[in-house]
């Protein structure tokens, strides 16, 4: 659970150490592209939660969730249709969820700690 936490941390260390800049016509892929891996990575915390991680489907799922959905922007893009926005909103509410399944989790193991004591 620690390595995906891990990473995410020196990739923002990384990001706000450089003065790397990204042009203003990529920002809608990055920006998808950054959702989709959050989804990946919470839901990865979620399955090592509940004990279901298994290693092959989050990195499976962190790259195609993210080529899918820079896919989307870049087909609305050329299509003149915001398809982002589709991508945005399937990702943000699975984020969404897998936030509150983790809540929920750690809410009960709390619990449970507290009547043991």
């Amino acid at each position: 659970m620690w390595l995906p936490l891990l990473g995410l941390l020196i990739g923002i260390f990384l990001g706000l150490s450089t003065e790397l800049r990204v042009p203003e016509e990529y920002t809608q892929y990055l920006s998808i592209a950054v959702l989709a891996a959050l989804d990946t990575l919470f839901g990865g915390i979620r399955a090592h939660m509940q004990s279901t991680f298994d290693d092959r489907v989050f990195i499976s799922g962190f790259f195609s969730n993210i080529l899918l959905a820079a896919g989307l922007a870049f087909l609305g893009v050329n299509l003149g249709v915001d398809l982002y926005l589709a991508a945005i909103f399937a990702f943000g509410v699975r984020l969404f969820n897998n936030i509150a399944i983790i809540r929920r989790i750690l809410l009960a193991r709390w619990s449970e700690k507290r009547k043991n004591v």
